[in-house]
């Protein structure tokens, strides 16, 4: 759901720096390396309170034919055409604490969220070589691992996304607009409140599904050598349109994450993948 939109800090750092499809002379099939970064977010969306988290982890890159794991995700792609990318992706929420977010004090923790499910991708146009304006239609279910794997519903996040990028991927930004809707059991996992943990000051809320919030983000990245690469990004979450506005726990109309790292290639494949990273 890259939806805390968190897809939080790893995630949503890697998310910032899908490359743009250009006819690039062929990557390795695979490269490792180690991934580190700060990403300052919401707690949860709609939530008063800020987390930083920092993350040092290591990488894995591999541009199969079919099995993929890249800037974009994880997961297995099933259409490939000029204009058309179908695949299977998965990502990955960190949690938050009840006792540090005020108003969820004597709730339940939101756990690690795993999310996975079909991702359709559409060119609408490619201006130039190295630019293009695409459509992705992400649809995932989101399972809960916290003490055990429960499903928590399911997201559906269209949005456009403008790339741009420099020669043999020297550079990458890319700008999108788009929103995040869920249906009613994802909602009431981060807004819905039931008599039991209801308060005065919190009263009982059934959450409706709908829309979650609109979101503007800027991201980008930058090749210092051959080995090291440094990235960034930033985003705005509008929450003043979602179905429960209404919501004790939705406590802000807008939201703002941004996050920077570096990631350090250690080694990388001689084998060449068939065509350029998309």
């Amino acid at each position: 759901m890259n939806i805390t939109r968190t897809l939080l800090a790893a995630c949503a750092l890697f998310a910032a720096m899908a490359p743009a499809r250009a006819a690039e002379a062929p990557l390795p099939l695979w490269e490792a390396g180690v991934f580190g970064g700060t990403a300052v977010t919401p707690a949860y969306p709609g939530a008063s309170e800020r987390s930083t988290r920092s993350l040092a982890l290591p990488y894995l890159i591999y541009r199969g034919k079919v099995l993929r794991a890249d800037r974009s995700g994880v997961g297995a792609r099933l259409l490939d055409t000029d204009r058309l990318d179908f695949d299977i992706g998965f990502a990955l929420s960190l949690p938050a604490r009840s006792r540090d977010v005020p108003a969820r004090r004597g709730m339940p923790d939101l756990g690690t969220l795993v999310e996975f499910g079909p991702r359709l991708k559409i060119k609408l146009a490619e201006p130039t070589q190295h630019s293009r304006l695409a459509l992705e239609l992400p649809l995932r279910a989101v399972i809960e691992a916290r003490g055990g794997l429960r499903r928590q519903g399911a997201t559906f996040e269209p949005r456009l996304v403008y790339a741009l990028q420099g020669e043999q991927q020297a550079w990458h930004v890319d700008a999108s607009l788009g929103a995040v809707l869920g249906n009613a059991a994802i909602n009431d996992y981060f807004y819905g409140v039931s008599p039991a943990y209801a308060t005065g000051q919190r009263p009982a809320y059934a959450a409706k599904s709908g829309l979650m919030l609109t979101r503007l983000g800027l991201g980008g990245s930058y090749r210092l050598h051959q080995d090291w690469r440094a990235f960034a990004f930033l985003r705005y979450d509008n929450y003043t349109g979602a179905a429960n506005r209404a919501s004790p726990l939705l406590r802000q109309n807008s939201g703002t994450s941004a996050g920077i790292g570096l990631m350090w290639t250690w080694h990388r494949s001689d084998s060449l993948a068939r065509g350029p990273d998309e």
